[in-house]
Order: structure tokens, then sequence, then C-alpha cells
């Protein structure tokens, strides 16, 4: 799974082999920066939450949280992030891998404000040990983002 499938995606924008693969683990914010020499904050990470329609996934800062009434005003729902097996069955990424490329139909991808802070961003690629180098504008089209929303914490 994972990696395979978010190849095939980036493939489509010519990107496949811009997949970074790291000799250590990017699961975690703290992990990835330290692998990656970036700031926390650079890191793009993927929260999956549960919806009617299926998952929402929302790529924030790594350095941010999700408000939870900024949640429910945008989405109208509380946020209920999803168990690692749901994550696996909406994404086809395992947590730590979780990524907006090479999902499944009903995951519904948004990008909040807080990465457009950042030249480049660094989101995970279906994998514990890899990521991608993209500006904000360049992972709004290839995740195929539905919008850009403000759920984060403000600082």
């Amino acid at each position: 799974m994972g990696v395979e499938q978010v190849k095939q995606h980036l493939a489509k924008y010519q990107l496949s082999d811009s997949i970074i693969t790291l000799d250590e683990s990017s699961a975690s914010v703290e992990e990835a920066a330290k692998a990656l020499h970036i700031q926390p904050e650079q890191v793009a990470k993927s929260l999956t939450f549960s919806s009617e329609e299926g998952c929402i996934m929302v790529l924030l800062a790594g350095d941010r949280k999700v408000h939870n009434g900024k949640f429910k005003r945008t989405f109208h729902t509380k946020p209920h992030m999803l168990s690692s097996d749901q994550v696996l069955a909406y994404t086809n990424h395992e947590v730590g891998g979780v990524c907006p490329f090479g999902v499944n139909d009903h995951v519904f991808v948004y990008l909040d404000r807080s990465l457009q802070d950042y030249d480049y961003v660094y989101p995970a690629c279906g994998e514990r040990n890899n990521a991608i180098r993209l500006t904000p504008q360049q992972l709004f089209e290839i995740s195929q983002a539905i919008d850009w929303v403000d759920v984060a914490k403000d600082q």
C-alpha cells in the first residue's frame, strides 16, 4: 500500500521521483523535522476526522492543533479523529505516513491557512520515513484539496 499509490498519484504531476526517502523515521512532526532538517511548523501534518460522508482530512502546519470551535463552524460537525484502522481503510496509509496522495474516494482534503506562512512544506508520502517538498500552492493542487480553511488554534 502506501508509497506505491502515492507514486502513481504523483506521477500525474511528474513528481514521483521527488519523494524524499529518509534513513530514519519521520512518523511524528518532531521526527520529520529532525530528519528533514527543517522547523516543525514546516511539516504538513495530516489529521483525519469522521464525517457523515466519509473522512475529512485537514493538513496544517506541524506546530498547530485543531481548534474545536473553528472546526465545528467550518464542517458543521464536532471533530472526531479516526481510529488507526479507520485511517488505513480511508487513506490507504498507516498512521505516521498519512498524506492526501493516493487516498480512497470519500476522503475530503482541506488545507489549513497555517501552511501559507511557509515557502515550502513537507507532507508525508505514505510511509513512516518519507516526505516531499512542495510549495503550499503545489500541495493544494496535487492533493486535489477542496478548499483552504482556518481551523488551527491561534498561536
